[in-house]
């Protein structure tokens, strides 16, 4: 059996996403899976994305596509080579976010994500959309993180050259939403299962109960059935 990806995507920060990408984690290697847990914050320390990292830091805050694209290469074949069952990554791929806040229009993400695509084979991948309100959301990041990080978000988009049109947090959900009807219709012209996990009237409990749920029936009676209980 080939290493499964399921790549964790939220709409927006406060989302939960990190979350429900943990105890989606917990889940499978408390079934006795083989996991690799890929935290978001990891694409900066990670071996197999050292040239990620050191493009970002060069100065320009951004990184080439074919760099991703190589490093998502390096990083999944190293995984096969290590028999892992699942990776499961928070906001790994697809890079949508990044792209687009560097800049790179529609057309040039569409080609990414088909190079993305064939990058990432033979492994399977399934992308868990977590969707919510992006003014709720960013409510709740704030609440979080304090209110010095809502200026710092703002400031970080506002400093980006695809998204330099934001200068509030109302201006931020707005290319939140956009972001996320980008992402989704794109999604969908790979050949990837995409599962959205609409959290508007769920708590992290339940938005993890559904997620499992779809991801029982996604991998099938063979895959699942030590998942179950």
């Amino acid at each position: 059996m080939t290493a499964h990806l399921i790549s964790v995507l939220g709409s927006s920060p406060g989302v939960g996403k990190s979350t429900l990408c943990g105890a989606l984690s917990e889940w499978l290697s408390g079934a006795g899976a083989s996991v690799d847990h890929f935290e978001e914050a990891d694409v900066l320390t990670r071996p197999a994305f050292g040239p990620v990292a050191q493009e970002f830091a060069d100065g320009a805050g951004t990184v080439r596509p074919a760099t991703l694209v190589a490093c998502t290469r390096a990083y999944v074949a190293e995984s096969l080579r290590a028999g892992r069952e699942y990776l499961v990554t928070d906001a790994l791929l697809p890079f949508i976010p990044s792209l687009v806040a560097w800049g790179h229009d529609e057309e040039a993400i569409v080609r990414f994500l088909g190079e993305l695509a064939r990058a990432v084979e033979p492994a399977r991948v399934t992308v868990v959309y977590v969707h919510g309100d992006p003014e709720k959301a960013l409510g709740r990041a704030i609440e979080r993180e304090g209110g010095a990080w809502g200026d710092w978000y703002v400031r970080k988009l506002a400093g980006s050259p695809g998204t330099r049109a934001v200068h509030d947090l109302a201006s931020a959900a707005g290319h939140l939403r956009f972001e996320a009807d980008l992402t989704r219709r794109l999604l969908a012209r790979t050949p990837w299962r995409l599962l959205t996990v609409d959290v508007e009237a769920l708590d992290a409990r339940g938005a993890y109960a559904r997620t499992r749920r779809l991801l029982t029936a996604e991998l099938g009676p063979a895959a699942s059935a030590g998942l179950e209980g």
